[in-house]
């Protein structure tokens, strides 16, 4: 379209403003709709498909189911403000370019976004839109402090998690979250939108779906009615049964922060508020949510986090892993109950218990001596909370390249992991049914159950169930190896 069409006046009353929805399908303490709506002006509810412009590569099948079931209760919820849900697939640029045309908006809005890839693409549209006399206005709401406002002594960024947190807490309380606009001008001309049924976002050939939609409710009103649940039953014991995945112990609220359903700031004065709730499990939660902004510090100083070593001296270190092995790992299928377990709680739930997620990482980092690129792809993948800087950040903790990692020669071991967190064997028994037969003792290690006790079990290794893929002291011998070997080659 020609230049001279682009062009408009400027101030006119009446112009609509775009509120581009992206990682922030709430309603609650999002700053660009609120900008909007008490604007006065006509405003335009949009969402982009971009699949892979703002993350660098697509959402994983588990995201996309949550996207569709996300994107319904937005466009529900909006519609008690009276606004509709514009949808629309393909380069935002090419989309914003589009709406602007039709309908002579002035005004473009939306929360920030960390990722490398989405924090250039909103700075090119950015500087774009302002070249062309259009009003840009970002928003915090993702994090509760902005990661480039946090600082060492020395101007740089922080690299250990300590001292991150005394900065964190020297900034003071986070803010308090806005509540959602009781009502906004809708904008009365016809815009095209896109039927969210024709992106194909939910599974079919199979639907494999059916434990992920049995685990989760998507949407805004879902992460709120969760925060609820677990401030009231779990937050005062939080300390102890965070590690015990066989009970719910956990605030299961990740994936509704990954997509924006609702913000951190919002859980952290829920939890402050909960009733009965010592102190120090108060800050141990805490600590947990300023993990995740840890996780993003570091990405946003070290965009290139979940494909380079963090400590490049790994980038010298003698992966050795088979893709079988790397299949068995997938299918929950190695012969080490606690971490089966996990690999099939991701698959059936879209979701894995946070100490269960270091066990299954170790194992494949360390066990089979794989990437920890792999299992971080994998992740990507099959998690409903996949995150580029959790995510990330986790891996290489667990892999020893990453900051304030974990030294590699930490090394998991599955069967003393599965008897400490999960001794009476409850979680291995919901996602390994085929063991669950088996007397507590040898729930975490069947190969050394004695034959009478698998037959009335009715466990056959090697057949109903698998053979140890590979034997722990032997495979921590090699990883060590392997270490030292690395080591050697950076000196």
């Amino acid at each position: 379209m020609p230049d001279q069409d682009r062009t408009r006046p400027t101030d006119l009353p009446d112009a609509p403003v775009i509120v581009w929805f992206r990682a922030d399908l709430r309603l609650r303490d999002n700053g660009a709709l609120s900008a909007a709506a008490a604007s006065g002006r006509p405003v335009i509810a949009l969402f982009v498909l971009d699949e892979t412009g703002a993350s660098g590569r697509p959402p994983g099948g588990a995201q996309r189911w949550w996207l569709h079931h996300s994107l319904t209760a937005l466009g529900s919820a909006l519609g008690g403000i009276g606004l509709t849900l514009i949808l629309r697939r393909g380069d935002p640029r090419a989309v914003l370019d589009d709406i602007i045309n039709r309908t002579g908006a002035q005004s473009v809005v939306w929360n920030r976004r960390y990722g490398p890839e989405a924090i250039a693409l909103d700075s090119e549209i950015k500087a774009s839109l302002a070249d062309r006399g259009l009003t840009v206005k970002s928003f915090a709401g993702a994090l509760m402090h902005e990661p480039t406002k946090l600082k060492t002594g020395s101007g740089g960024y922080y690299k250990v998690y300590s001292p991150f947190w005394r900065a964190f807490i020297g900034e003071g309380e986070p803010r308090r979250p806005d509540p959602a606009p009781g009502t906004a001008t809708a904008y009365d001309g016809t815009i095209e939108s896109d039927d969210l049924a024709d992106w194909d976002l939910l599974p079919t050939g199979p639907d494999w779906s059916g434990g992920i939609a049995a685990t989760w409710t998507p949407g805004e009103k879902g992460a709120h009615e969760r925060l609820k649940a677990f401030c009231a039953d779990a937050l005062a014991d939080y300390g102890r049964k965070r590690d015990l995945p066989g009970v719910d112990g956990t605030s299961r609220l990740s994936p509704h922060l990954a997509f924006g359903e609702i913000t951190p700031s919002d859980i952290w004065y829920a939890a402050a508020a909960a009733e009965g709730v010592a102190k120090k499990q108060l800050e141990k939660f805490h600590k947990e949510l300023a993990w995740r902004e840890f996780s993003y510090h570091l990405l946003v100083n070290f965009p290139d986090l979940r494909t380079a070593n963090f400590n490049d001296t790994f980038d010298a270190f003698p992966w050795e892993g088979s893709e079988d092995a790397l299949e068995a790992w997938h299918k929950g299928r190695t012969g080490y109950p606690i971490v089966d377990a996990g690999m099939r709680q991701l698959w059936q739930t879209g979701w894995m218990h946070n100490r269960v997620r270091m066990i299954t990482a170790s194992f494949l980092i360390k066990h089979l001596m794989i990437d920890w690129r792999r299992g971080e792809d994998w992740f990507w993948d099959t998690l409903v909370d996949g995150d580029p800087a959790s995510n990330a950040a986790s891996w290489q903790w667990v892999a020893g390249s990453g900051a304030d990692a974990a030294p590699y020669f930490r090394i998991f071991n599955p069967i003393l992991q599965g008897e400490k967190f999960d001794p009476d064997g409850a979680y291995v028994r919901r996602f390994v049914p085929e063991l669950s037969d088996l007397p507590d003792k040898y729930i975490h290690k069947p190969w050394e159950a004695p034959r009478k006790v698998l037959e009335k079990a009715k466990v056959s290794l090697g057949s109903t169930y698998p053979e140890p893929m590979v034997e722990h002291k032997r495979a921590r011998e090699r990883a060590l190896d392997a270490y030292n070997e690395m080591r050697g080659q950076a000196a």
